[in-house]
């Protein structure tokens, strides 16, 4: 069976909603390089196709949207001394994340359940952002030794204060009530209203209002319907001003001091201190270079830096060592290059932001254009 399925479906008044499904429940939805390649043709026609009026995203099963990137197939082919995939799949999986954010037609993501790494920038590329009672949100690369990637240097530079940084460094998880909060989401719908959100698309006029205005005006429907189920809890709100004072530091090292240093019972922190603990001192600095230097960019610009970036780790010893530590053999024992931040050579976090090409791949990437209909 095909691991991207596609459901048309006709409205009343002629027109079509593209429901795209990723299918491959088995990873939880993994974004595969098969799947980068079915979905990109996909969005072009349906770009220029007159009678489609919006598209809907989803994840196949009850537990995830999409929990990343394949990075494990992309770890066996580095093994198998393929030095070419990471350009390969980088390439093709950013370029997918922007044609989404440049679509000239909405584009609803149901992020119900895991929203990870590749499914994060899957995410922040549509339009309509949907948040679930059960969605999970987040950036975990540092356990990797990758770095948050997808144009989250883009989209984590841009939540309020902060804590784009910590969560980028930490890879602790936000839930609904996070996700609108900081930005990374527009609507909350309860997950067992989906069908409904299908009907109502396919009932409404779309010949009358734009199509944006159609979409927004169903959503808000949906969302007032809901919001009786949302759980209010914020782990993020309850701690930013905490997380304010534990970012403010000189550098990576302090910062990481200021984090560990911090008493607290609460199993939200707890996590954020033992992530940094365990997970690569080296993309820690990586992280926060790339967040940094990154701040001002436009999207584009932001992509085109990954791109080098991502390629340098996939050819660096850390990435390959973070995915088999944590998801080949699963041992969780990973042997990073630098035992501790304390270690981290400046020299060698250097190496990673220098030039792999004297073209970017990325230098095509279209100029904002559309306006939405």
């Amino acid at each position: 069976m095909s691991s991207v399925l596609v459901n048309s479906h006709a409205t009343a008044d002629g027109h079509r909603v593209m429901e795209v499904v990723l299918n491959a429940e088995r990873s939880l939805n993994a974004l595969s390089q098969s799947m980068i390649e079915q979905l990109s043709p996909r969005l072009a026609e349906w770009a220029d196709a007159d009678d489609v009026c919006a598209v809907v995203l989803r994840g196949a099963g009850e537990k995830a949207f999409c929990a990343g990137g394949d990075v494990v197939s992309l770890h066996n082919q580095i093994k198998d001394g393929d030095l070419g995939a990471p350009r390969r799949y980088f390439e093709a999986e950013y370029r997918l994340d922007y044609q989404l954010h440049m679509f000239p037609k909405p584009i609803i993501c149901w992020a119900d359940g895991i929203v990870m790494g590749g499914g994060m920038g899957l995410m922040n590329g549509c339009s309509h952002r949907v948040v679930t009672e059960r969605s999970h949100l987040a950036m975990p690369e540092v356990t990797i030794g990758l770095f948050p990637d997808v144009g989250a240097s883009w989209f984590l530079n841009r939540v309020p204060g902060r804590m784009g940084l910590f969560l980028a460094l930490t890879g602790n998880p936000v839930n609904a009530a996070d996700a609108l909060f900081l930005g990374l989401a527009d609507r909350f719908v309860c997950n067992d209203r989906y069908q409904d959100l299908l009907e109502l698309l396919l009932e409404a006029s779309w010949e009358k209002l734009s199509a944006d205005t159609v979409v927004s005006t169903v959503l808000r429907g949906l969302e007032t319907d809901s919001e009786v189920q949302m759980n209010p809890h914020s782990p993020v709100q309850d701690h930013f001003d905490l997380i304010q004072d534990i970012t403010d530091q000189p550098d990576v090292p302090a910062l990481i001091e200021a984090l560990l240093a911090t008493e607290t019972n609460d199993k939200w922190l707890e996590r954020a201190q033992a992530s940094v603990s365990r997970g690569s001192p080296l993309s820690l600095f990586i992280i926060e270079r790339q967040l940094r230097i990154c701040r001002y960019l436009s999207l584009r610009e932001c992509f085109a830096a990954e791109m080098n970036l991502a390629v340098q780790c996939g050819l660096h010893r850390e990435f390959p060592e973070g995915v088999r530590a944590l998801l080949v053999d699963k041992d969780r024992t990973p042997a990073w290059t630098f035992k501790s931040v304390g270690e981290v050579d400046l020299e060698a976090v250097d190496k990673f932001f220098i030039p792999l090409w004297d073209e970017n791949p990325l230098h095509n990437l279209p100029m904002p254009q559309h306006v939405p209909v």
